[in-house]
């Protein structure tokens, strides 16, 4: 054994059981706090394939930090998280300005006590995530360690490496237009769902009035091929013309009812293989976002739902 006592009484700690033990004081807190971490980078990215790069590089930094030294593990984490993400999602931003056709978050099948968390799940919504996509980097980190992870002023200045008085004016700026956009109408989850349901009928039935009846006047699809398979390359705008091409689904396709990022979804099926993932915003009972997620790069992580935290 190389963790014995030495000539002089003193212990030797430089052996392998003294790595094994330092190795177990790093790994156990960024275990215990890996969901949260992939909750901060993934709201801020949008993208898990990201957000699995960020906790990666946030990894090879904490293993090189003595623990010992560290008085809050968690905050510590999530500043490093924090900061590799603001690197990520600049560059991200260079590759959405070559991107496609319509940008939209990769989706993520989520477990059921997202949804029973309110405000979590209204913070990985898909029209909550592109409302965030409307932000600077910076904004964008600060509206979400604030709001969302309720971190303090002192915490976000170091993480974003600004004063305490620019981050409360970056957060009271982020959280205005964050408000202007927010859904128009509060609508429970549980009118959510049922809209949904009501929804996939009017599809698979092929009820077009009904349909019409669902979709407000002004409602948006949005379709994510990335290039990759065939989807509309710009939005489209109207019921009657978002109707159209929701007619055209029931025929080959099947629904399948489920929760993404916290809300009711549907997963659309050909073959029996995922197609797309249809994700939608409901206010005031009505359907006014759409967001057809297609491009197979952002479908790998539906077979399994994915674990996320504050």
């Amino acid at each position: 054994m190389n963790d014995r006592t030495t000539g002089d009484g003193t212990r030797n700690t430089s052996g392998p059981t003294a790595r094994h033990d330092r190795m177990d004081r790093v790994t156990q807190p960024f275990v215990a706090h890996r969901n949260l971490l992939f909750t901060v980078a993934y709201e801020m990215l949008g993208s898990a394939a990201d957000a699995e790069d960020v906790l990666q590089e946030t990894w090879l930094r904490w293993v090189g930090v003595d623990p010992d030294t560290v008085r809050d593990q968690r905050a510590y984490l999530v500043r490093i998280t924090t900061r590799q993400a603001l690197s990520q999602l600049r560059a991200l931003g260079r590759r959405k300005e070559s991107y496609v056709g319509p940008w939209l978050p990769e989706p993520l099948l989520t477990t059921p006590d997202v949804a029973e968390d309110v405000e979590l799940a209204d913070s990985v919504s898909m029209a909550m995530l592109l409302v965030l996509e409307t932000l600077t980097p910076t904004e964008r980190a600060v509206f979400v360690l604030r709001e969302v992870f309720a971190l303090g002023y002192d915490e976000i200045a170091e993480a974003v490496d600004k004063s305490q008085a620019a981050v409360r004016q970056i957060a009271h700026r982020a959280r205005a237009h964050v408000a202007a956009r927010r859904p128009r109408g509060a609508v429970s989850a549980a009118e959510t769902r049922r809209t949904v349901e009501a929804f996939q009928q009017a599809v698979e039935t092929g009820d077009l009035q009904r349909l019409l009846e669902l979709l407000a006047p002004d409602v948006v699809l949005l379709t994510d091929g990335g290039g990759v398979v065939r989807a509309a390359p710009a939005p489209v705008v109207g019921a009657d013309q978002v109707a159209q091409v929701l007619g055209r689904i029931a025929d080959a396709m099947s629904l399948q009812p489920t929760q993404i990022n916290g809300d009711p979804a549907l997963i659309v099926r050909l073959g029996g293989e995922i197609d797309t993932v249809l994700a939608l915003r409901v206010d005031d009972s009505l359907v006014t976002g759409l967001y057809a997620v297609r491009n197979p790069e952002k479908l790998s992580r539906l077979e399994r739902a994915t674990t996320l935290r504050r």
